[in-house]
């Protein structure tokens, strides 16, 4: 059987699934959607596959099995709907929804459907998160961690990342930061969350900058900062977890475990071919049955404390409880 597939979208996740779907045996690029007609166009010609303008063309395709769907952040709940609804497969860039109660609709339709809703975190799969998995346990109990995430704009871009209608709570938006926490920490108690976007009250903003506090409830603290655009400087991608029998900390992908035997250097490989590792993986559940990497489940459950990191913003910097109800751990 070979797999007929869609991209909807034009942007970078859509070119790289584009590239990886080209490469791998068993699945087959048959269109490309977009409402942008020159990026569609342009996307068409390169791999040599039919592009359409409007979505609802698509679901008229008869042997179409399988759709990605690479658009603004504000879509993806609507456009997951739609191609359940029409009985395809879905892949789904992060977040599934902006809305929590929408993404858990979402996750019921898939199973009742008996169709796969796959959503992407090839955080996860990348290759700091797999040295963190293999050197974590060596730190004994975690109890603090400081993840910080900062990516500098000298001039903030006027596009869909940079709006709050389109992106979403940048703390959603940005969810494979809480994503990685809670697949090594577990499930987070109360979350605090402090911080917004300049200037408030405009289209397009060009500084964002958030600072929280997630505990979980395995008794670790985490201090979670995101930021981007103008102001923000200098880059950083650094992560630290302290236990009660040493420390791991990684700059970017250069990594050091400091234990009581003394210093360990790791290095972590680096982000390159990640999305064609992720299109394998569904392409390997798709035709070999082989269990993916991530359920919808715990994405839902990450989408769940980053509504309450919302919520804790929208209050204040109150202490919210995160609902754990329905959720990936029970009550």
């Amino acid at each position: 059987m070979t797999i007929h597939a869609a991209i909807i979208g034009t942007g970078f996740a859509a070119r790289k699934r584009a590239e990886a779907l080209g490469a791998i045996p068993g699945i087959k690029l048959t269109k490309i959607v977009s409402r942008h007609a020159e990026r569609v166009q342009q996307l068409g010609q390169k791999y040599q596959v039919d592009v359409l303008s409007h979505v609802d063309d698509l679901w008229r395709e008869p042997d179409l099995h399988l759709v990605f769907i690479c658009t603004v952040n504000a879509d993806h709940g609507a456009l997951v709907q739609q191609a359940l609804e029409h009985h395809k497969h879905v892949v789904v860039e992060y977040p599934l929804a902006l809305d929590v109660s929408h993404a858990t609709q979402l996750m019921a339709l898939a199973q009742q459907r008996q169709r796969l809703l796959h959503v992407e975190h090839i955080e996860l799969i990348g290759g700091l998160h797999v040295a963190m998995q293999e050197h974590l346990a060596a730190v004994g109990i975690p109890h603090y961690v400081n993840y910080r995430t900062l990516a500098p704009k000298q001039s903030a871009p006027h596009k869909w990342s940079y709006c709050l209608e389109l992106l979403g709570f940048p703390m959603m938006a940005a969810l494979s930061r809480i994503q990685r926490l809670t697949n090594l920490l577990g499930p987070v108690e109360t979350v605090v969350c402090q911080g917004g976007v300049q200037p408030p009250d405009t289209r397009y903003f060009y500084r964002c900058l958030y600072s929280a506090q997630l505990m979980f409830c395995n008794g670790t603290l985490a201090e979670l900062t995101y930021g981007k655009g103008e102001g923000v400087w200098q880059r950083s991608r650094y992560i630290e977890v302290r236990g009660d029998r040493g420390c791991l900390v990684f700059d970017g992908n250069q990594g050091c475990l400091t234990t009581a035997q003394g210093e360990q250097i790791i290095s972590a490989a680096p982000r390159q071919g990640l999305f064609h590792k992720d299109t394998q993986r569904v392409v390997d559940y798709l035709l070999r049955e082989r269990q993916l990497y991530v359920t919808p489940a715990e994405s839902v459950y990450s989408l769940k404390v980053a509504a309450a990191l919302q919520r804790s913003v929208e209050l204040g910097a109150t202490k919210v409880r995160v609902d754990r109800a329905n959720g990936l751990w029970g009550n």
